[in-house]
């Protein structure tokens, strides 16, 4: 099964660009719905790969790290309509409008130019093609990293962004994507934003608070999603694409934190919809 999908934030994250590609899928042109070409940018793992696969007619499952690219060629072995590839973000090597769909989860966060990537996926979009994009948020709610909250309240000009690399700023985290920054890049560029909302806000935030970093720093390979795998040798891979019974209780906990939270503009990430005009 895949053990991420009990993570309320991973599953938040997951129900969103399974919605999306659901939702922008109906609008395919011509008598068939769905997207012709579609590039999951950063796929990692291969978690998403499977389900992206089911709305499109091809798909480029793309990463800089080849041992994650090699676990997700066998995680999703059989699904005949997709590839994996190693390419860069920043320079990717497909010609210009090759896809009508990018898919891109936690991605933008760890590539040192957000604002290039974004001309990027542009770049090989295709008119009216649409991306899908989640990223952690810098503004989380408080009680899901209080240390680095406070900080953004005390520090001053110049000091770094985050004062312990936990909370927020685990998982390779050495800047998070701020709301404003985001949209300027967006519409610099070109982009249409269809849709931006918040993921995740102050219940799943002191659910998941601190031991989730930890815990990936222990037991995750890649833990800091970087170009190498390196560190721990107490490995965890999702095993299958398979759904776990107990994810149902994940999403009555995110009912509840949508149902007392959603009124909030902090979240843990933001999921996006742009379009390209």
């Amino acid at each position: 099964m895949n053990f991420k999908l009990l993570f309320p934030t991973f599953r938040n994250r997951f129900r969103f660009v399974s919605a999306r590609l659901k939702k922008y899928a109906a609008e395919g042109k011509g008598d068939a719905p769905g997207f012709s070409s579609a590039l999951n940018l950063g796929t990692g793992e291969g978690d998403y790969d499977r389900m992206i696969a089911r709305y499109c007619t091809e798909v480029i499952g793309c990463d800089v790290n080849e041992e994650d690219l090699a676990h997700a060629r066998t995680l999703n072995q059989g699904v005949m309509n997709l590839r994996y590839e190693p390419n860069n973000a920043l320079a990717l090597s497909y010609a210009d409008a090759s896809f009508d769909l990018i898919v891109s989860c936690e991605v933008i966060e760890h590539v040192g130019d957000p604002a290039q990537m974004i001309r990027e996926m542009y770049r090989v979009l295709r008119p009216g093609g649409t991306a899908i994009m989640t990223f952690p948020s810098r503004e989380f709610p408080i009680t899901y990293d209080p240390v680095n909250r406070i900080w953004q309240w005390i520090k001053k000009p110049g000091d770094r962004e985050f004062l312990i690399s936990q909370g927020a700023y685990a998982f390779g985290h050495d800047y998070l994507i701020g709301s404003a920054d985001f949209k300027k890049w967006a519409g610099d560029t070109g982009f249409q934003i269809l849709e931006f909302q918040g993921l995740s806000r102050h219940l799943v935030g002191i659910l998941e608070i601190y031991w989730t970093g930890i815990a990936q720093s222990i037991f995750k390979k890649n833990a800091r999603n970087v170009n190498t795998d390196t560190g721990t040798t107490l490995t965890m891979r999702p095993a299958s694409t398979k759904e776990p019974a107990l994810a149902a209780v994940t999403d009555f906990l995110l009912w509840i934190d949508r149902t007392l939270f959603g009124w909030t503009s902090r979240s843990v990430g933001k999921g996006v919809v742009l379009r390209k005009m």
